[in-house]
C-alpha cells in the first residue's frame, strides 16, 4: 500500500510540474481581468465550467463550438492536467483551464466578460450546515453576477436530488428566469441537445445512486440578488426538521 501511494504521489508531482509548461493553463494568475482575449487570441464569448474536475465539459463543449471559448475552473491540478492534456492533444485552441478557488472567481474577470457558466456534478454539500458551499447558493450566484454578461446563463447538471431541489428553491425564492428544467435528462420522452449528451466521469459513477441526472438552466439578472438568504436558511432548517421526525 505504501508503495502504491508513493507511486501515485510521484505521478501527481510530475503532473504538477507539467502544468507549469502547459500554455492552456493558468494557476492563480494576477491581473487577468479584462485580458482573456489575449489568452485565447480572440474576442469570442467565454463559458466557464466550475469545479470542472477533469474538464470533460470544457473539452466537450470546445469540440462542439469552435467559435466560442471554454475555461475549466478547479483547484485540483492533478485533475485539471487530464483535461488540459486532452485539449492540447486535440489542438483545441478554444479550451483553457484556470486553477483557482471558485470563491475567488470574481477576481479574475471583469463584469460581462463571461457569457455562461456550467456547474457539472459539483459536491452537493448535503449537510445543511454546509449549504453556503453549494455552488448554486445565492452567495455564489452573487459572485457570478459580478462577471456574467447581463442576463447571463447558469447551467446545473447533477445526479443529486437534494442539490437539484435546493437550486429550484433558490430559483423560486429569488424569482429567476428558468430556461430549462429536466428532472430526468435521459428519460425516454426527453429530447436532449448535444451539450447535455456530454458525460463526465462522475456522471458515469452515479454517486448519489439516484439513477437520474437532473438539469436546470436559468438566467441571472444584472441587478444584485436581494437579501432573502434568511428565508432560504429557514426553508433548509424546516426540511432538516422534517427529516428528523
Amino acid at each position: 500500500m505504501f508503495y502504491i501511494c508513493r507511486i501515485m504521489g510521484q505521478k501527481k508531482l510530475v503532473r504538477f510540474a507539467e502544468l507549469l509548461t502547459f500554455p492552456n493553463v493558468l494557476q492563480n494568475p494576477e491581473g487577468m481581468a479584462g485580458k482573456w482575449s489575449e489568452f485565447f487570441h480572440n474576442d469570442h464569448p467565454i463559458t466557464l465550467e466550475l469545479a470542472c474536475g477533469k474538464g470533460e465539459y470544457a473539452v466537450g463543449l470546445g469540440r462542439l463550438y469552435a467559435d466560442r471559448n471554454f475555461l475549466g475552473v478547479d483547484l485540483k491540478g492533478n485533475r485539471i492536467w487530464v483535461g488540459a492534456k486532452k485539449a492540447l492533444n486535440e489542438k483545441l485552441v478554444n479550451v483553457g483551464f484556470l486553477r483557482t478557488q471558485i470563491d475567488r472567481i470574481a477576481m479574475h474577470f471583469n463584469k460581462g466578460e463571461v457569457s455562461e457558466i456550467w456547474i457539472t456534478f459539483p459536491d452537493p454539500q448535503l449537510r445543511t450546515s454546509r449549504a453556503k458551499k453549494r455552488l448554486t447558493h445565492p452567495r455564489f450566484l452573487r459572485l457570478y453576477q459580478q462577471i456574467l454578461s447581463p442576463d447571463g446563463i447558469v447551467h446545473l447538471k447533477t445526479d443529486s436530488p437534494s442539490l437539484y431541489r435546493f437550486t429550484k428553491w433558490v430559483i423560486d425564492l429569488y424569482e429567476l428566469e428558468v430556461l430549462e428544467d429536466k428532472e430526468d435528462v435521459y428519460a425516454a420522452e426527453n429530447e436532449i441537445n448535444d451539450e447535455l449528451k456530454i458525460k463526465t466521469h462522475y456522471e458515469s459513477l452515479d454517486i448519489a445512486g439516484s439513477n437520474r441526472i437532473h438539469y436546470l438552466s436559468f438566467r441571472l439578472p444584472a441587478a444584485t440578488l436581494p437579501d432573502k438568504d434568511a428565508a432560504l436558511k429557514e426553508m433548509l432548517s424546516e426540511e432538516e426538521s422534517d427529516r428528523r421526525r
